[in-house]
């Protein structure tokens, strides 16, 4: 597959002032936040060759919450190109996000709550989902392992690899609530996705989980960062908003979660006519998903209540 290129330098903007306000019950929920890596998205095909039509088309699909047609649509991508990881990534992807969205995990509410995160109170998973899922990030990570051993610097393979990670990162923390353990597979996607943008600096899509590890790093207390490492990631909160904002602009795959995410932030640092733009601009994009349609009702609702936060 052909990976996004495209000439446009990286900008230079204005960036959010965020005043923290941590407690460990926030520093549990940011810290889960990258569950939206797996998201899907959809944008402007790159500069040159189109990536697969089926790939492009999945993520529209699972982002209008339509999944089966997703799956119809990576079957015949599978079938006609088994070799290729990106695929069998793309596939984790939905299977991930039919689940959240089936427990309610995507709702605002789960993220306004802190509870609501780091409680131990055991969800009631899809058994068979949840088979399907591994399985199919094993057939990721093997096909893009192979191809790494060959060629290190493949792109497709190391997206792949960064997309799978994450998917595992996001089950294990929000679904089996196991947090901590969840970190190895952080790390591990921040690292493919580091290694991803020294090969490619123009990948834009890498920016997304680069950039929201500086953000979330960086709105930590010092002594709690001391702990939480990872390489690459200086902990810098500008560098994290610019590198949404880039990919919010620039991205292809994940170009509107990455409005999602600077939707959070401005509805966190009570900016909620900001946020009311993005989701409209999504749900304009994808009319049947009836989930942004509620939050956006949601965020029209605290702007008529005079911007009070939505706890």
């Amino acid at each position: 597959m052909t990976q996004p290129l495209v000439t446009e330098p990286r900008p230079k903007e204005a960036v959010l002032t965020l005043r923290p306000r941590w407690s460990s019950r926030r520093f549990a929920r940011w810290l889960l936040l990258p569950i939206l890596a797996a998201l899907p998205a959809l944008a402007e095909p790159p500069v040159g060759e189109r990536p697969a039509p089926e790939i492009d088309q999945a993520f529209a699909r699972m982002y209008n919450t339509d999944f089966h047609g997703a799956h119809a649509l990576l079957d015949q991508y599978i079938s006609a190109q088994p070799s290729d990881p990106m695929g069998y990534a793309v596939r984790a992807s939905a299977y991930l996000f039919s689940e959240l969205y089936r427990l309610g995990i995507l709702e605002s509410e789960f993220f306004a709550d802190d509870k609501r995160i780091i409680e131990k109170k055991k969800l009631v998973p899809d058994p068979d989902v949840r088979q399907k899922l591994f399985r199919t990030i094993e057939d990721a990570q093997g096909r893009a392992t192979k191809i790494l051993g060959s060629n290190p610097n493949d792109q497709n393979a190391l997206f792949a690899m960064a997309v799978s990670q994450g998917v595992t990162m996001d089950y294990t923390a929000l679904v089996e609530k196991r947090q901590m353990s969840s970190l190895s597979s952080a790390r591990r996607a921040n690292n493919y996705a580091q290694q991803l943008l020294k090969v490619n600096p123009q990948f834009y899509d890498a920016y997304l989980t680069t950039g929201l590890n500086e953000y979330l790093i960086g709105s930590l207390p010092f002594y709690v960062r001391w702990f939480v490492h990872f390489d690459g990631v200086n902990g810098s909160k500008d560098t994290g908003i610019q590198s949404l904002q880039l990919v919010a602009r620039s991205g292809h795959y994940l170009r509107p979660f990455a409005k999602i995410l600077l939707a959070m932030v401005y509805l966190r640092e009570k900016q909620p006519q900001q946020t009311q733009i993005l989701l409209a601009s999504l749900t304009s994009e994808y009319p049947e998903n009836q989930l942004l349609r509620k939050e956006l009702a949601k965020v029209a609702e605290q702007i008529g209540r005079g911007g009070a936060a939505l706890r």
